[in-house]
């Protein structure tokens, strides 16, 4: 039977895209659902585009129910995976899934982490502090923003003139190359 994959995005869902494509035809592994607390969000899109059911909830039944709980209960998930999603996971979903709900950060944690710092913002602030490097970092989600125990992390230079844009390439090209590979070995030891 092949380990299912839930994959939670409140955006265009870059990262989603390529573990979609990574487990598409994959001899362990699928996606299995596609959730999204925005209803407008592209990644719902590029979910259909591969046949890959979706669920979208608002901050209600996020919080206040153990409507996904079940949802994720029925369709028999091993792992979520955090895709640019934006909300605090609820504690119920910890709970059902303890060191099995992993994110994605556009930077080297801790540093530039926590609350409202995602996306353009988190580049933003590693320009405006001169820093000469950056990376990603895929880690554990706990009850605090980008808290959790760190599973692995890849560095890039920032060349003097990279804009925002190039910063944000350069680790999105680190993002896609990392995270389904990521995803896989932390399948394999489940």
């Amino acid at each position: 039977m092949k380990k299912r994959i839930a994959i939670f995005a409140s955006g265009s869902g870059s990262n989603a895209q390529k573990i979609m494509e990574y487990f598409k035809y994959h001899d362990h592994a699928e996606v299995a659902l596609v959730l999204s607390n925005n209803p407008d969000a592209y990644v719902l899109q590029r979910a259909d585009n591969f046949e890959v059911p979706t669920h979208v909830f608002d901050k209600h039944e996020f919080y206040h129910t153990d409507t996904i709980v079940n949802v994720l209960d029925k369709l028999n998930i091993d792992i979520i995976v955090l895709a640019g999603f934006i909300l605090l996971v609820p504690k119920n979903l910890l709970q059902k899934y303890p060191n099995k709900i992993i994110n994605i950060h556009p930077a080297l944690l801790p540093a530039y982490g926590g609350k409202g710092m995602y996306g353009d913002r988190v580049h933003q602030a590693i320009l405006d502090a001169k820093e000469e490097e950056s990376g990603i970092t895929i880690h554990f989600v706990n009850e605090h923003f980008d808290e959790g125990e760190v599973i692995y992390q890849a560095r890039f230079r920032i060349e003097p003139g990279d804009s925002i844009e190039i910063v944000k390439f350069k680790g999105q090209q680190l993002e896609h190359l990392h995270y389904p590979k990521v995803v896989e070995n932390l399948l394999k030891k489940m």
